[in-house]
């Protein structure tokens, strides 16, 4: 029976070999594919995983904020200049309408100076012609005294001005008890005073800062600016005086008026200096009033 061949059933089986993949060959290639991401920056994503640290780093989460911040920034910057532009010819239309209107109204004031002068030089004449005819011979005299015309001649200067830091008085009542200014500065009645001391010392003509003084002068005071004819005057006070230099100065000073000044000087502060002039000029009253008297004539029957 040796002969005899062994049943199929104990042959040894074996499988039949698979085919190769046909990339095979480019197993390195294929492993690169199916693992992109290294061992080890996987481990390391993991861990921060595990710890609650995954996200970006700080850092760039920081500068991805401040990119973002300045991307906005520049997105404002650009609709307000795109604003600005757009705005800009309507804003210099306004500024162009405005200057426009600036200028109109200087011009028309500049035109009413001139229509001013023009009928003050006109009334000044006709004054000067009203006081010529009702003063005779004397038409000169009278205009000069009244100060209906300009004058110069010989004369003396005084100049006067407030104590150095004079305050404006607060709420006190200078002069109430003690007849003087006890703030340092020059008042009204004081100017009053120095301007009669003047008229009695032989001046034929006075002005205060450019401000010819009438018969008809007033002097008043508007809380602390002095007003001659309402209109308020700066000091230092410049009041010049026509007459005789030599004489009208010395009398003014030995007067009562003249020693008031002094004790306003030497008490309170109040400076001021006097000086003889070969020739000063006063302007003609910018403002003067004719007025003419008549005698009454007498009643029939009366004795």
């Amino acid at each position: 029976m040796c002969g005899m061949s062994q049943p199929p059933h104990n042959r040894s089986s074996v499988p039949p070999a698979r085919p190769a993949r046909p990339d095979a060959s480019m197993s390195l290639l294929t492993h690169v594919m199916d693992h992109s991401l290294d061992e080890g920056y996987a481990e390391a994503t993991a861990r921060r995983e595990a710890e609650g640290k995954a996200g970006l780093p700080r850092t760039l989460k920081a500068k991805l904020a401040l990119a973002a911040g300045l991307v906005l920034a520049a997105a404002v910057v650009t609709l307000g200049a795109a604003q600005a532009q757009v705005a800009a010819p309507v804003l210099a239309k306004e500024r162009q309408e405005l200057i426009d209107r600036v200028q109109r109204s200087d011009q028309r004031a500049d035109a009413l100076e001139r229509d001013i002068e023009r009928l003050r030089d006109d009334v000044a004449d006709r004054q000067s012609a009203a006081l010529k005819q009702h003063g005779g011979d004397q038409g000169q005299l009278v205009a000069l005294l009244s100060g209906a015309t300009e004058v110069r001649g010989p004369g003396i200067r005084l100049v006067i001005d407030d104590a150095k830091g004079a305050s404006s008085g607060g709420g006190g009542k200078p002069r109430e008890s003690t007849g003087f200014s006890d703030t340092g500065r020059l008042r009204d009645r004081d100017m009053q005073k120095i301007v009669n001391g003047l008229w009695q010392s032989g001046a034929e003509a006075v002005s205060i800062n450019g401000q010819r003084l009438t018969a008809l002068s007033a002097i008043r005071a508007a809380g602390d600016a002095i007003l001659v004819d309402n209109r308020p005057l700066v000091p230092p006070y410049e009041v010049l005086a026509v007459g005789d230099k030599k004489r009208l100065g010395t009398t003014f000073q030995d007067s009562a008026d003249g020693q008031y000044l002094h004790v306003l000087q030497e008490s309170y502060g109040i400076r001021y200096t006097l000086s003889a002039a070969d020739e000063v000029r006063l302007p003609a009253a910018s403002s003067l009033t004719v007025r003419t008297a008549t005698a009454e004539e007498p009643k029939k029957g009366a004795s």
